[in-house]
């Protein structure tokens, strides 16, 4: 649950602000299906828009594993229903990728633990990034941005009984040093952002608000 709106953004507020604009980068892979979510980028360059003072462009890009293009991005939104299985040139340039500052967020589109991409996924995420650990609720992602007492906020989509049907009380993370080089989530965030920016006006709360935080935590780190 949102606490709190900071007054200003973090980026902003820490003096760090990207010399470029932040555009969201889908990564595209050779096995599964990476564009499952294609209404996912909108939504969030709408969050970052409407929140902070972040220089954002106004369309995403989508950056194939395959090129080093991908180091022109700060941040990478992976997700699937399917199996993900890296090639050899995939993870050789995602894990470069890592090495060099940048930051994975992995999303289970199935929102299931006995599913295909979430044991796949994690599989390939530790081959090639290495151990997925427990992020604590406490952790500096939670309050990059707007405040998270709880941890990460669930999504109507975890108990509609398709998945797991399981309220996933922490996100995963593979962490370099003090920083999150992959971010990993149980709780489809992939279904939840995914429709018109329009809708938003329909809501009470905007959920999209936890991707500013991701977002914002990426750039400043």
């Amino acid at each position: 649950m949102v606490a709190r709106r900071p007054t200003v953004s973090a980026a902003s507020a820490t003096g760090i602000l990207p010399r470029e604009p932040f555009v969201f980068a889908t990564a595209q892979y050779d096995s599964g299906d990476w564009d499952s979510a294609p209404l996912v980028p909108a939504n969030v360059i709408d969050a970052i828009a409407r929140y902070t003072t972040l220089p954002v462009a106004p369309q995403g890009v989508v950056v194939p594993l395959t090129s080093e293009v991908v180091f022109q991005y700060p941040l990478l939104y992976l997700t699937g229903h399917l199996p993900v299985r890296f090639t050899q040139h995939e993870g050789d340039v995602l894990r470069r990728y890592l090495q060099r500052g940048g930051m994975l967020f992995v999303d289970d589109h199935n929102h299931d633990v006995d599913g295909v991409f979430h044991n796949t996924a994690r599989e390939e995420i530790t081959r090639v990034a290495g151990k997925l650990v427990q992020l604590p609720n406490t952790h500096a992602l939670y309050r990059a941005f707007f405040v998270f007492d709880s941890g990460p906020p669930a999504t109507s989509h975890e108990m509609n009984g398709w998945g797991d049907n399981l309220v996933h009380e922490h996100l995963e993370a593979v962490m370099h040093g003090d920083r999150i080089a992959v971010l990993y989530s149980s709780k489809d965030y992939s279904s939840e952002w995914s429709y018109h920016p329009e809708n938003k006006r329909f809501q009470s709360v905007d959920n999209t608000k936890f991707a500013v935080n991701i977002v914002v935590y990426a750039l400043t780190q």
